[in-house]
């Protein structure tokens, strides 16, 4: 009986480290350094033949990236940013992970949000209007969704008007593990700017992953594209999708500061 006991605590024990990656381990230790030291995002971006330089050493979030590498892009942009948990320390509860999830499927809260123009040199706003539709072909809005519990992979569409890129259609796909919350955002409409098209019909693989590290989360956001070649036309995607980048994560940040400093009340409707 104690011989049993034992082996089941060991088997519950080792259960509970297998995500347990700390910061170091999931990113280069000179990266973690800064990100700890100065609480600026680290970025990268690539052009022609690009491969990620950031990507953490997280097998599912490795998994889940590789299948946009095989768009082959010519853009990539990278993005790593440490977000400090403000009144938490230690791993996400269940509960704090299936809000964190519900606030990445807020996507009607994406309205509004500014970035940085490059072009411009000034702030802009991304999205003008940011909702979840029905479908594809029939765009019917609907509220954005919610769940008790975060499921291990889930699809939604989105309606999206972007001031430089147009009013498009978005898929995300959306996958869970026990320390990594990760979508995929991929472009069903094509993407223009003015009369150009900058970016084709699904050409646009959008990743915003973000890993529980304790006292921290680990966010990481890569854009990967086949872009049109017109002249400097790559250099101006791969700085705008950088810079946008920055503005999502600026937003979940502030999702994020509700969840942990226990705003939501933990009342969930599951779909």
């Amino acid at each position: 009986m104690r011989k049993n006991l034992s082996l089941i605590l060991l088997i519950a024990c080792a259960a509970s480290n297998v995500f347990s990656l700390s910061l170091d381990e999931l990113i280069d230790p000179a990266y973690a350094a800064r990100l700890r030291s100065d609480g600026e995002a680290i970025t990268e971006t690539q052009l022609k033949k690009p491969a990620p330089k950031l990507m953490p050493r997280h097998p599912a979030l490795r998994q889940f990236v590789s299948g946009a590498l095989s768009l082959d892009p010519n853009v990539c942009a990278e993005t790593l940013y440490l977000y400090r948990k403000p009144v938490f320390s230690g791993s996400w509860s269940e509960a704090q992970r299936a809000q964190l999830f519900n606030q990445m499927l807020a996507l009607s809260s994406l309205s509004g949000i500014q970035y940085y123009s490059a072009s411009r040199k000034t702030m802009r706003t991304f999205y003008e209007t940011s909702g979840v539709i029905d479908a594809p072909d029939t765009k019917k809005p609907v509220p954005d969704p919610v769940f008790s519990r975060p499921p291990e992979a889930f699809t939604l569409y989105a309606r999206q008007k972007d001031l430089t890129f147009g009013d498009n259609i978005y898929r995300y796909d959306y996958q869970t593990v026990q320390d990594g919350i990760f979508f995929l955002q991929e472009n069903l409409t094509p993407l223009n700017a003015g009369i150009i098209t900058a970016v084709g019909k699904n050409r646009l693989r959008s990743i915003l992953a973000v890993i529980d590290c304790g006292d921290s989360l680990l966010i990481y956001a890569v854009s990967l594209a086949k872009a049109a070649t017109v002249l400097g036309m790559g250099d101006r995607i791969s700085n705008s999708f950088g810079n946008r980048a920055d503005a999502v994560i600026e937003w979940f940040s502030g999702r994020a500061d509700f969840v942990f400093n226990g705003v939501f009340d933990g009342v969930f409707s599951d779909n």
